[in-house]
């Protein structure tokens, strides 16, 4: 299956990202990306909005078992910390338009180097490491979009501030018709307190 480690923010701060990207969906040119998340709905089991702290990609159904063991103690390692998502930015020349992360980034970036070895420990292959960006995608292109604008309105965005308690780890499946804008689809498989609270 198809997997990721990530961090769910709460649905408050789901529908005040929700209002933001509102916002943003109003601008010129704005009818060309491909909007992410499920704004407006509740997440329940199928987050839309979140930070992907690890991308594992196709994982065999027999590594899961130790994946999610490493993942387990990954997080009871981390402290729960507080965090907002916060402005925005880009990569690929305007292919992909976030919004940031704001408050204890060092330990966000920590567990997204737990979540990335844990991955390794479990015979995960993964990609080299790169320094971790913490990021939540709110729109994509398939070509480069002149993205100033809506860097501009993220830029004034800062949510309320929560304190991250769980680590997820998430299924992900693609989309299979071809219906255009049709998402991922997103259900959290496990989620383990961070601390070894709960």
């Amino acid at each position: 299956m198809r997997l990721f480690a990530a961090l769910l923010p709460p649905d408050d701060v789901v529908r005040e990202l929700a209002a933001k990207v509102a916002e943003l969906r109003k601008l010129p040119g704005a009818e060309t990306l491909r909007w992410t998340g499920r704004p407006g709905l509740p997440r329940g089991g199928a987050p839309g909005w979140h930070f992907t702290l690890a991308f594992y990609g196709e994982v065999d159904d027999d590594v899961v078992p130790d994946l999610s063991a490493r993942l387990e103690r990954a997080a009871r390692r981390t402290d729960p910390f507080a965090l907002a998502v916060r402005g925005g930015g880009q990569f690929g020349h305007g292919r992909a338009l976030w919004a940031g992360a704001e408050g204890e980034v060092r330990t966000l970036r920590l567990l997204a180097d737990r979540a990335e070895a844990a991955a390794r420990k479990a015979g995960v292959p993964m990609a080299e490491h790169r320094r971790y960006t913490p990021h939540l995608t709110v729109a994509r292109s398939r070509d480069a979009v002149e993205v100033r604008p809506y860097l501009e309105v993220l830029d004034g965005f800062t949510s309320r501030t929560w304190t991250v308690s769980e680590l997820a780890l998430v299924r992900s499946d693609l989309p299979r018709s071809s219906v255009p804008g049709e998402q991922p689809r997103y259900e959290a498989v496990a989620r383990w307190a961070l601390g070894g609270a709960g």
